[in-house]
């Protein structure tokens, strides 16, 4: 197998050759890698992301994430690139951690009010309301989120430090869960009642990805 050196390595990923032999490819974090002679512009390329998108959804947020599976040049790079589009009055990009990046957000258009919450046992809010021009860091693994308080569209950009830095939304991944988490475990975890839990299951498709919601057994 011909051995690539460290920046030939880095150059490309993901790009799966037609009629390359199987022994010649090399596999790195997870995606395919190129050989760089046959790089070309558009492996390091998008276009589109001045374009508005639609933020008409439950919580008035869209964001378009460049990762490795958009610029196959990314991989192994460490970084990645976000726009986020907000809807007026409330536009909200929900609570969510990043499990392998560091955030830095740019306000382009509009007012934010952003924020992240500290790990246990703290446990403690660092916030600050965010106009264009402004920036705000999220670090790696924390939670964060960002709400426009303005009554325009509001846009920002951010970069983050993995070119497949991931995403957990709070809410989803615990009421939306495939299948449902337990009932027993939600209830005493968030001190509600197994209806409310229930309903939040509901809402966020927990109790209807495999048809039912699971409870403790008589």
């Amino acid at each position: 197998m011909p051995q690539l050196g460290r920046c030939e390595r880095k150059l490309l990923g993901k790009l799966i050759l037609k009629h390359q032999k199987s022994y010649s490819l090399v596999f790195v974090n997870g995606k395919f890698c190129k050989d760089p002679k046959l790089a070309v512009a558009n492996d390091f390329f998008f276009s589109g992301l001045n374009i508005p998108r639609n933020t008409g959804n439950q919580v008035g947020s869209n964001v378009t994430l460049l990762n490795v599976d958009q610029i196959a040049g990314l991989n192994t790079l460490g970084i990645s690139l976000a726009r986020i589009d907000y809807a007026p009055n409330g536009g909200l990009n929900p609570p969510h951690v990043h499990p392998r990046a560091t955030e830095i957000l740019l306000v382009l258009e509009g007012t934010l009010h952003a924020g992240f919450v500290t790990s246990n046992p703290d446990n403690r809010l660092i916030e600050k309301v965010l106009n264009p021009g402004d920036v705000f860091v999220f670090p790696l693994g924390l939670i964060h989120f960002q709400l426009n308080v303005a009554k325009s569209n509001a846009v920002a950009v951010a970069a983050l430090s993995s070119q497949n830095p991931g995403v957990i939304t709070i809410a989803n991944a615990v009421f939306g869960s495939n299948p449902p988490i337990n009932l027993d475990v939600l209830t005493k975890a968030f001190q509600l009642g197994k209806n409310e839990v229930k309903n939040l299951q509901k809402q966020f498709g927990g109790a209807n990805k495999s048809g039912h919601i699971y409870e403790k057994q008589p």
